[in-house]
């Protein structure tokens, strides 16, 4: 079945995605962006709905057109069920259904954070696909979590954040430091230009793989406070080594936990997954632990970080290959339990 070609549609939150894999090769991988939610400081769902229902034929066509297929070609569409926003959900899934119809093809219902995961198997992610078993830190704008993957669909989630999601501290820390929306990327490119030791926060103390990051946001906003009643420009003279530290924070914060994770289950493989891999100090902090600690590290490619539809094409094509089809009354699920698809694991 390796010369399958299936369509992958993703539509979680507000990149409508389009691409097309034949066997582990992408030959499109199409996005739109909605820039729209920048002036809102975060993403607005309905705009959100509304935005994926005008660019979602467009994104397919152009992906289709890009691979140099036509419909007649596709074996199967898969589409990203959940978790995300329901109303984007929607449109993603209701699109591949009729597709699925009007084609008499099989329809691929994928988990978005297996899709994270399992992006390290396209063909061209990484110099080499990750070994099994492997631990995947998975950390991006809603989700942070540390999975111990065994096999393609044999995966345990050995640690989650109890509160916010790194990226989500990201943003709301950069907000604090009057950044735009997302902020981690901006918070990653002025760090470049400052000294990451300038200024400390407070860490989290918990005993397992678990992550908080709820801790740190308020660290830097009782400092913020406190510095601009003595010195209001406190924020705009300091703003580069603000980001610098704050990142470093978040970073050992990620660091420290995969490192006791990879100590105590004896694994050198080590794979990082979403949105916050894309981070420059991340994939450093990799680096220095793979030349440190002996670990074979998997970073995926930029384009395969955040959210996109090669990363569900790839999915969709691991489960065409063992027949795993949804029917037409599948339906989005905006809370797809991390777990689902998943086995949960208890605490060491």
């Amino acid at each position: 079945m390796s010369d399958s070609i299936i369509l992958g549609i993703e539509s979680s939150c507000d990149d409508t995605s389009a691409a097309i894999i034949r066997g582990n090769q992408i030959l499109s991988n199409v996005a739109a962006n909605q820039q729209i939610h920048n002036e809102y400081g975060g993403v607005v769902p309905e705009l959100a709905s509304r935005a994926h229902q005008q660019n979602i034929i467009p994104v397919v066509e152009k992906a289709m057109t890009k691979a140099n297929i036509q419909q007649k070609d596709i074996s199967a569409i898969g589409f990203t069920r959940g978790p995300g926003l329901l109303g984007s959900l929607l449109v993603g899934t209701s699109f591949a259904k009729s597709l699925s119809m009007s084609l008499d093809v099989p329809l691929i219902e994928v988990n978005h954070l297996q899709a994270h995961i399992l992006a390290h198997f396209i063909e061209d992610a990484n110099d080499k696909a990750p070994i099994f078993p492997f631990i995947c830190l998975t950390v991006s704008g809603g989700h942070t979590m540390i999975v111990l993957v065994k096999d393609y669909f044999d995966m345990e989630i050995i640690g989650k954040t109890i509160d916010d999601a790194a990226g989500e501290a990201f943003d709301k820390i950069g907000k604090i430091f009057g950044l735009d929306y997302p902020a981690g990327p901006i918070v990653d490119r002025l760090a470049k230009t400052g000294n990451d030791t300038a200024f400390t926060f407070s860490k989290p103390r918990l005993e397992n793989y678990d992550y908080s990051f709820s801790g740190i946001k308020t660290s830097v906003l009782y400092f913020i406070q406190k510095e601009i009643k003595k010195k209001p420009e406190f924020i705009q003279e300091n703003l580069a080594d603000l980001c610098a530290s704050v990142q470093k924070s978040i970073i050992d914060i990620l660091m420290n936990k995969v490192e006791k994770a990879a100590k105590d289950l004896q694994i050198n493989e080590i794979a990082i997954a979403g949105g916050v891999s894309a981070n420059s100090a991340l994939r450093e902090a990799m680096q220095l632990r793979a030349e440190k600690l002996g670990w074979n590290i998997y970073i995926p490619k930029f384009e395969y970080t955040t959210d996109n539809a090669a990363m569900i094409a790839m999915v969709a094509k691991l489960k065409y290959d063992r027949k795993e089809f949804a029917d037409l009354s599948v339906s989005a699920t905006a809370r797809y339990d991390i777990e689902e698809g998943f086995t949960q694991k208890s605490q060491p």
